[in-house]
């Protein structure tokens, strides 16, 4: 689409929601003390600031963010974020679940947490809706979306990503008409004969825009536009989630197209995945650019200095701001926002999700008194295939790894998941200690 064509749309008809998702037991214990889209990314951002960069690349404005647990750093995060002047008419807004006299139930789902909102929707004068998700990493203009969605005069596009098998059967794949109209969609398929009936034809890739010659399949990207009166229609009922519910039955009733995708796009959702998307943010190319600022993605701005490096030898490592770090050996890792990373120590595919504040002298004082480390990193402490959540106090001389430990274990001072170890938020690990 050139820059003209997109110019074009008008984004001013557009009202979009970002879901905030439920508990997020998959990112645990990340979401002990925070909702998912509030989880930290790449150093100094939020999952959150992804769909709401878009928007606002893609000239939205009006933005909703919906979510039901721990929203208290979400809402400090998105205030302290993002403030429009009062000519432009733009927000952005949690709308958190809430008992009232009518509704005393939390969101059942994405469908029913829409639902429920849709007093405060209507409200606002728009032609379509646009509902986006809150743990997903990608940099899509959404005015291409819009664009096709017009084009087909749809009642509903969803958008789509081209994968392979193995990613396959843990998505909802769809069938694509010649018109792009979808004419199937399955849940999450394993058996084998259902996967090749649902495989992309190699005689369309030029026609969807599909490079490669692989296998591909289209899966369901969970962003989805709604014309007004159609997501109305859709949600008269007491069906939960759009992706198991809503887009299957719609199909075979209104005009549902898809939009095929072609870029970098990652379901933030479990550790597994958080963990890989942000260690690949250090590679040389990674698959995720975040110094493109032809669309830059957002965050709360902090008036913090320079990181000060006193010696250290550095490789494939993303520094972010105020950062004080000592003679040691960073590789392959994420260093969040205020680290502080003592001498000897061996930091290797990692990821430090920084501090909140800068630990006063008083403070230091008092935990040496008590035989306790500083918030930070202590000397000659090794760190490997391991996510420090903000706030950590862990000591010197120690050893921190997954090596011979199960999939999944719950310590007093730590968790593994997915073969990772976490250091929850505000965790304390005394000096000399082995994980």
């Amino acid at each position: 689409m050139t820059q003209r064509t997109r110019m074009s749309v008008n984004t001013s008809n557009v009202l979009c929601v970002i879901m905030g998702g439920g508990q997020g037991r998959r990112l645990f214990p990340l979401t002990r003390d925070r909702s998912k889209p509030a989880v930290p990314l790449a150093g100094k951002y939020r999952l959150v600031d992804i769909p709401i960069s878009n928007c606002i690349n893609s000239g939205l404005r009006r933005v909703y963010v919906l979510t039901m647990f721990n929203s208290a750093s979400l809402h400090r995060h998105i205030s302290q974020s993002y403030k429009f002047d009062h000519f432009s008419g733009g927000f952005v807004e949690i709308l958190a679940a809430e008992q009232t006299f009518t509704n005393t139930s939390w969101y059942q789902g994405t469908a029913d947490a829409v639902r429920k909102n849709l007093l405060h929707f209507l409200t606002h004068d728009f032609e379509h809706l646009l509902i986006l998700s809150g743990d997903q990493l990608y940099r899509m203009d959404f005015r291409e979306l819009i664009a096709k969605h017009a084009e087909h005069d749809a009642d509903l596009t969803v958008a789509t990503i081209t994968v392979g098998r193995p990613q396959a059967q843990s998505l909802g794949i769809m069938e694509l008409g010649p018109d792009q109209r979808i004419t199937r969609f399955v849940e999450k398929p394993r058996e084998p004969a259902v996967l090749d009936s649902l495989r992309v034809d190699p005689a369309r890739y030029g026609a969807l825009g599909i490079q490669g010659e692989q296998e591909f399949f289209l899966a369901s990207m969970g962003i989805y536009i709604f014309k007004r009166e159609v997501i109305l229609k859709l949600l008269d009922n007491t069906l939960a989630d759009f992706g198991k519910h809503i887009i299957p039955d719609a199909i075979n009733s209104h005009r549902v197209h898809g939009y095929v995708f072609q870029g970098y796009w990652e379901d933030i959702g479990t550790i597994r995945s958080f963990f890989e998307a942000n260690i690949d943010l250090t590679a040389d190319l990674p698959r995720f650019n975040f110094f493109d600022m032809s669309a830059p993605i957002f965050t709360r701005p902090r008036f913090l200095p320079a990181s000060k490096i006193n010696g250290a030898e550095i490789s494939h490592a993303d520094i972010s701001d105020g950062c004080i770090i000592d003679r040691c050996k960073i590789s392959q890792s994420i260093v969040g926002i205020r680290s502080r990373i003592e001498e000897g120590c061996e930091v290797h595919r990692t990821i430090l999700l920084g501090c909140d504040f800068y630990e006063s002298e008083s403070s230091i004082r008092q935990y040496e008194a008590r035989g306790l480390p500083r918030v930070g990193v202590g000397k000659n402490t090794r760190i490997e295939n391991a996510i420090v959540d903000k706030n950590a106090r862990i000591g010197e001389n120690c050893r921190i790894s997954p090596a011979g430990k199960p999939e999944s274990v719950d310590h007093p001072l730590y968790y593994v998941r997915d073969g990772i170890v976490i250091i929850p938020k505000g965790g304390l690990i005394p000096h000399g200690t082995v994980i």
